[in-house]
């Protein structure tokens, strides 16, 4: 009775306090006029910086898929593992009226290989990951039921995946469609009913399924195209990818604007493709690992003929001409001696046609002089290069051998 009678008199007071209740003269104004009396700007700006102090740092943003495969991959080291087989069964068979049914353990699933395929979509390893486990297999059952094996594993990979284990070289992915084996998954078991034989009527052996196999295998790209342009940095290649084909890559003044091969598609008649990709800009020492020149003239390897492209308004642009000869022919023997081109560009800027008489005499051979930025000259490049690729193709035919098709 007397907690009752405490609630009944506190509610009481609650209410007349509610009654006594009248709207102050602010009510009534706006919701910026009330804020501009209630408090003043510069305590609300204190609160704020007060309550950012106590906010948690800001954490690190993960790249989406789309962005992350804006990042040029051409190397990766991957853990693959095939699945692992399923286990064989050991039962006897169970009916009525039938006392010896005899052994009917069915045989496990075979695991699922890793296999790695050439995509032409991918264009990086930036989509592979560092490891892949097979599908495993699925164990044996009763009534002779084998196991389900497990599906295989595709790890989509770009055209011109080098697959190395260890030093060695164990598959060139250089074609739309080709396939390699990285990982054989495990075989299955078997039941006891595999284990039966006239004197051994009731086996009660069965075996685990094997382990699929493990290996650390390294993807190396290398940029397969029919053309690459080759040439010192700020040289324009990009600009002339640009100038010739629908690719869109970085363009501006400063030196090794280009840090990632970018492959450019050129359509002719005939619904005939020219691929050309533009090399990141080489410089003296390339061969020696210098600017990343390594990293760099290894996409040249793929390349069936280049252009090389000089800066025609710097002095002595014949220059440029020999030093990337000498590059490419320490690089790797042979590269150099390829089916090429001479461009030179930036024919737009006064002191590049003085220096185009001179070049063409040093070097004995056609020079196709343009301009990237103004278009001139550029049919005279595109009817060139048609002919290279027509003596690519011509060459790779009377071999036997399929030319490169985009």
């Amino acid at each position: 009775m007397m907690t009752l009678r405490l609630f009944s008199a506190r509610s009481q007071t609650m209410f007349e306090a509610m009654g006594r209740w009248a709207p102050s003269p602010r009510a009534g104004l706006k919701p910026g006029q009330l804020l501009s009396q209630q408090a003043s700007p510069r305590l609300l700006s204190v609160s704020c910086v007060d309550r950012a102090k106590h906010q948690e740092p800001p954490r690190k943003k993960l790249l989406s898929e789309k962005k992350m495969k804006r990042h040029f991959v051409d190397h990766r080291r991957v853990l693959v593992r095939g699945g692992s087989g399923g286990a064989g069964a050991s039962c006897f068979h169970s009916e009525p009226r039938k006392e010896f049914g005899g052994p009917d353990g069915g045989d496990g699933g075979n695991g699922g290989h890793v296999i790695l395929r050439v995509d032409q979509q991918v264009k990086s390893l930036s989509s592979v990951l560092s490891q892949y486990q097979g599908f495993d297999g699925e164990d044996g059952g009763r009534k002779n039921c084998f196991g389900r094996g497990g599906s295989v594993l595709y790890i989509r990979v770009p055209v011109g995946t080098l697959v190395k284990e260890g030093d060695e070289i164990v598959a060139d992915l250089s074609r739309p469609g080709d396939e390699y084996i990285a990982a054989l998954g495990g075989a299955g078991g078997k039941g006891n009913r595999f284990f039966l034989a006239n004197d051994n009527r009731a086996p009660v052996t069965c075996t685990p399924g094997q382990p699929g196999q493990e290996r650390i295998l390294y993807l190396e790209l290398k940029t397969v195209a029919h053309a690459g342009m080759v040439g010192f940095p700020n040289a324009g290649k990009s600009s002339l990818l640009r100038a010739i084909s629908n690719a869109k890559p970085a363009v501006a003044s400063y030196p090794f604007t280009t840090l990632n091969p970018h492959i450019g598609i050129v359509h002719y008649e005939g619904h005939q493709q020219v691929a050309v990709a533009d090399i990141p800009g080489i410089i003296r020492g390339a061969h020696q690992g210098r600017g990343l020149g390594l990293t760099f003239l290894k996409h040249i390897e793929r390349c069936r003929f280049l252009l090389f492209v000089v800066d025609l308004s710097l002095p002595e642009p014949w220059t440029q001409i020999e030093d990337l000869k000498y590059e490419l022919k320490k690089y790797e023997d042979g590269l150099s001696e390829r089916p090429h081109a001479v461009i030179a560009n930036k024919i737009d800027l006064p002191q590049a046609r003085a220096n185009l008489p001179e070049l063409r005499a040093r070097l004995g051979q056609e020079v196709i002089a343009l301009s990237a930025v103004t278009g001139e000259n550029l049919e005279q490049l595109l009817l060139h290069l048609k002919v290279l690729h027509d003596a690519y193709v011509e060459a790779e035919l009377g071999q036997g051998r399929q030319p490169l098709r985009w």
